[in-house]
């Protein structure tokens, strides 16, 4: 049985132009929205990850709490569970899949919260990676809208070396002779392994490695590791739904849009919700620096890393006092 709800769409014109025909977003709610219509929080996904991947943030007594808040969790398209080339009939299969951008999502996502549920203001957008640029997007997109905005683990668009991080992990999986240029008839899974190879060396830090943190996950050596996580951990997702995921990245930047016509800048300064930075200290896809000068160009931006060695994965919910780090963050920030 599945946890989570269908959103039909009907046929979307999307960024690029194309139509995708009979779109669907998958989303989840915890807790219950109140007579206000106030309590709301949205909580998108983020590459490789389905909702339930990120309710390691929610739960009672924490910041994200289903007694106080209504949280919605929407899939980004892609995922497998939203429009994904998975999932979508001919002639939009597999590598016939259109282009998603940060953009798309983010506006589908404003179309389920305002026409589904009538929501009119959102208390907060919360984000990680992917999640995370979605959430700037959130700011850029709807000002009025939006109340406060935490993005942690993730940029307001990509910069030019996590756009070579991203393509390297694709030429990984589609070097597969399996791939067949996006036609497979089955699951490409030495690429899919090679795809998690290439994320091993930037998911963590060097420090990460360095003094065998991985122990703490119970993994005694390196190579048992990289063979029972890492060569593992994208062999349960469709290879078109991951590279339609990550060429959603490698397009992301919030003022790429009709709005904003490119002026990053611009889009950053009408983020004019509260914002809360958090980039991981030691995290290679988005350094701080990165964060930091984007922080300088929003009106109500606080700048506050995570001083952790997990890289960017201290934002995933693996590492407990980076996710009470976190998490304490977020429940001062909704008291502000």
């Amino acid at each position: 049985m599945r946890d989570y709800e269908i959103y039909e769409l009907g046929d979307i014109l999307l960024q690029s132009g194309d139509t995708l025909p009979h779109a669907v977003l998958a989303y989840k709610t915890y807790g219950t929205l109140n007579a206000a219509k106030n309590n709301v929080i949205v909580y998108p996904t983020w590459f490789a990850g389905q909702h339930t991947d990120n309710e390691w943030l929610i739960g009672t007594g924490k910041a994200l709490d289903p007694e106080k808040y209504f949280i919605i969790i929407p899939n980004m398209l892609g995922n497998g569970l939203s429009s994904s080339p998975s999932n979508t009939p001919p002639p939009y299969h597999q590598a016939n899949f259109p282009q998603i951008s940060i953009y798309d999502n983010v506006r589908l996502q404003h179309q389920l919260v305002t026409q589904k549920f009538g929501i009119t203001k959102i208390a907060l957008v919360v984000g990680w990676s992917l999640g995370a640029v979605q959430t700037f997007q959130w700011g850029a997109s709807y000002p009025d809208m939006v109340e406060r905005i935490a993005p942690f683990g993730g940029t307001a668009k990509f910069r030019p070396h996590a756009k070579v991080v991203f393509e390297g992990m694709i030429a990984a999986l589609q070097a597969d002779s399996v791939w067949k240029n996006g036609y497979y008839t089955q699951q490409p899974k030495t690429g899919l392994a090679a795809m998690g190879r290439v994320y091993a060396a930037w998911g963590f830090s060097q420090a990460y490695y360095l003094e065998h943190l991985y122990q703490q996950e119970g993994y005694h050596t390196l190579e048992e590791y990289l063979v029972d996580y890492w060569d593992q951990v994208f062999l349960t997702f469709d290879a078109n739904d991951l590279i339609t995921m990550l060429h959603t990245g490698i397009s992301s930047d919030i003022s790429s849009n009709p709005v904003y016509d490119g002026d990053f800048e611009l889009a950053l300064s009408k983020i004019t919700a509260h914002a809360l930075v958090m980039p991981g200290s030691t995290d290679l896809f988005f350094p701080p620096q990165d964060n930091k000068y984007e922080a300088q160009h929003m009106p109500n931006a606080l700048f506050i890393p995570i001083e952790s060695k997990w890289g960017h994965c201290a934002g995933i919910g693996q590492h407990e006092p980076d996710s009470e780090f976190i998490d304490r963050r977020l429940q001062n920030f909704l008291l502000e």
